[in-house]
């Protein structure tokens, strides 16, 4: 299968943020998005995959780059692999903004950072951080000897001179052939708890090394964009930090990265949620589930780890998922293995499915001539010598698909019945993978809304 790289927007230029750790990269880069997209905290080595955001400069889009610390002496885990992540946004860019810290003044780190940087050949601008003041600017004077021409003074917690950054590091921009466009992409959340598998199948479906991948549980602390063209379709696959069991949140940046997960969830048209096959159904994945359902999201269930399972039948783990959870009754299953690839190539023939599904609209007649079968079928049963009466349904609309029943009361409809329709709703209608959403309108209600 061959794959096409767009960019998040046609021709926006890209600025990466480097550095070493500690520095402000992420906070000079949630400054430049206005909104907190990357995890901020003094631990060394919490930014560690590269992080993609839409910015603005003075109504100009470009695309900005998060990137973990590089510090080739490093002992913090996972410390190769972050500095490969920051070469490779290095290579991406068009500009580089070199962060360095002007309250600790330069290191040795600096110095060797910077000659890693000298040797891409790339308009680069050296931004100064923590000068909370104008009469600070004097801390800028001993960085001179890291030999970049572009340097300017900035506080990335006070928004102090990001303005001038900006213009140093697009000047040699031509504007006018910026041109953004909407996209359209199927936008798919990759989620489910630590170490199921999540980054290694975004990388298998990429084809290359941009998420970082460990046996250690809560590698991936951010939620990742990552664009991905197959078959002439634009999807952006949002790979999110696992959801820990409230207890075991004992970092702020676990607590943080589930926050991070609920938000991917609510950007996403689809949820791929991931299983660990040999592990089964847990407390967490209940809650994801849940939290799919409640947000309205399409949702695949990927068993991960299948080629590890033995003795066991998928007809068996399954049945056993579904019945945890309902909804996920509805939704396609893959029994895969991201390491291997197995069956992987039938996951985006899935999303399109469900996608389809999700923004499918059925014809009132054909919704009508439904319920008059189903009523027919099963009578509604009596409720203190009443009996409830439907007499219309309507689809109101999509992504989910929410319908509305007109009927002389809704206090008349008992759980069981409420149950039996939508079952029959299901059988007739399929909407795989997407949750429905039904509203009962009552006949004094629908009066007084007229």
């Amino acid at each position: 299968m061959r794959y096409n790289w767009p960019t998040m927007s046609n021709h926006l230029p890209k600025l990466a943020i480097v550095g070493r750790p500690n520095v402000g990269k992420s906070a000079l880069f949630n400054r430049l998005c206005n909104q907190r997209i990357s995890i901020v905290d003094e631990a060394e080595g919490v930014t560690r995959d590269r992080l993609y955001a839409k910015a603005d400069f003075f109504g100009r889009p470009f695309e900005v780059i998060d990137t973990g610390g590089i510090d080739p002496c490093s002992t913090v885990t996972f410390n190769e692999a972050i500095r490969r992540q920051a070469e490779v946004a290095i290579e991406e860019a068009d500009a580089l903004v070199f962060v360095v810290d002007g309250k600790v003044g330069m290191t040795e780190i600096d110095r060797q950072v910077a000659h890693i940087l000298h040797k891409k050949g790339k308009p680069i601008t050296l931004a100064v951080n923590k000068i909370d003041s104008l009469e600070q600017m004097d801390r800028m004077h001993e960085f001179h000897s890291l030999g970049f021409t572009d340097m300017v003074g900035i506080s990335a917690v006070h928004g102090l001179q990001v303005a001038e950054l900006l213009e140093s590091a697009f000047r040699e921009v031509n504007w006018e052939e910026q041109v953004e466009v909407d996209d359209g992409a199927i936008k798919v959340a990759i989620v489910g708890r630590p170490n199921v598998g999540k980054s290694t199948l975004v990388n298998h479906l990429l084809d290359e090394e941009r998420c970082i991948v460990s046996p250690i549980a809560g590698t991936t602390r951010d939620s990742i964009d990552i664009d991905i063209e197959v078959g002439g379709k634009l999807y952006r696959l949002i790979d999110t930090a696992g959801i820990r069991r409230k207890q075991a949140e004992h970092e702020v940046v676990d607590k943080f990265a589930a926050i991070r997960t609920q938000r991917a969830i609510e950007r996403a048209d689809i949820c791929i949620m991931v299983l660990d096959a040999e592990e089964g159904m847990t407390a967490q994945e209940k809650r994801i589930a849940s939290d799919i359902e409640a947000l309205g999201k399409g949702c695949i269930l990927v068993f991960n780890k299948w080629d590890l399972v033995k003795g066991f039948r998928m007809e068996h783990c399954l049945q056993g998922v579904r019945q945890e959870v309902s909804f996920l009754s509805h939704c396609p299953a893959l029994f895969a293995s991201a390491l291997t690839g197995r069956n992987l190539e039938k996951i985006y023939a899935q999303i399109d499915e469900v996608y389809a599904q999700a923004h499918h609209r059925i014809p009132t007649g054909e919704l009508n001539r439904f319920l008059e079968q189903a009523l027919r079928t099963y009578h509604a049963p009596m409720l203190n010598g009443k009996r409830l009466r439907i007499y219309y349904i309507a689809q109101v609309g999509v992504a989910p698909p929410s319908f509305v029943m007109f009927v002389n009361r809704p206090d008349l409809m008992v759980d069981s019945y409420r149950k039996y329709l939508i079952n029959a709703f299901r059988k007739t209608f399929a909407f795989t993978g997407v949750p429905l959403n039904f509203t009962l309108r009552g006949k004094r209600q629908a009066k007084e809304e007229e």
